[in-house]
C-alpha cells in the first residue's frame, strides 16, 4: 500500500487550480482549533481506507483559487478561523478528485465517502486515525497568488 507522492499531489492541485503550486515538507495537522477539513475515502467493500486532512489555510486558499475568488476572501476566512460554505464546497470537490490518485497508488479503487467541515463533529475513530503517525504523507502546498497550508494523507489499513 502506498500513498501519492509529492509530484502527484502537486500535479492534482496545479491541474485543478490552474496555478503553480510549490510542495514542501509538512507536519501532521492538529485537530485543535482552527479545525481542519477531513475527508474519508472507502474501498469497494465500503471499508474506510484513507483520510485526507487539510488545514484551514490550505482549505481556504485552494477553495478560493478553484473558483477564482480573490485572495482577500480566503485571507478573511483564515483570519476569522471560519470556512464559508462556498469555499468548503470547492475544497470538497478538490478532495473528491484526489480520490483517483489515492486509489491508484494504493492499488485499490477508492471513492470519497464523507467530507467533514471544520465545524462538523468528527467521529472519534476518524480523529484517532487522523492523528496516527506512520503510513502518512504530510506536505505543505504553496498556491501561487494565494498562500500556503498543509495536507496530510493517512492510510487506514496497511
Amino acid at each position: 500500500m502506498s500513498l501519492p507522492d509529492r509530484k502527484l499531489i502537486k500535479d492534482v492541485f496545479e491541474g485543478l487550480l490552474g496555478r503553480d503550486v510549490a510542495v514542501g515538507d509538512g507536519t501532521p495537522i492538529s485537530l485543535d482549533a482552527p479545525r481542519p477539513v477531513v475527508a474519508t475515502y472507502i474501498d469497494p467493500a465500503h471499508h474506510l481506507a484513507t483520510l485526507a486532512v487539510m488545514d484551514l489555510p490550505l482549505a481556504a486558499y485552494s477553495g478560493a483559487a478553484l473558483a477564482l475568488i480573490p485572495k482577500g476572501g480566503a485571507e478573511a476566512a483564515v483570519e476569522d478561523q471560519l470556512l464559508p460554505d462556498n469555499l468548503f464546497e470547492n475544497v470538497s470537490e478538490i478532495l473528491n478528485v484526489l480520490a483517483a490518485p489515492i486509489g491508484d497508488c494504493a492499488g485499490v479503487h477508492q471513492r470519497l465517502e464523507t467530507t467533514f467541515a471544520p465545524h462538523d463533529p468528527l467521529p472519534g475513530q476518524i480523529a484517532s486515525y487522523a492523528a496516527t503517525l506512520g503510513a502518512r504523507e504530510d506536505v505543505t502546498l504553496d498556491i501561487a497568488g494565494y498562500g500556503s497550508g498543509t495536507l496530510s494523507i493517512v492510510t487506514v489499513f496497511a
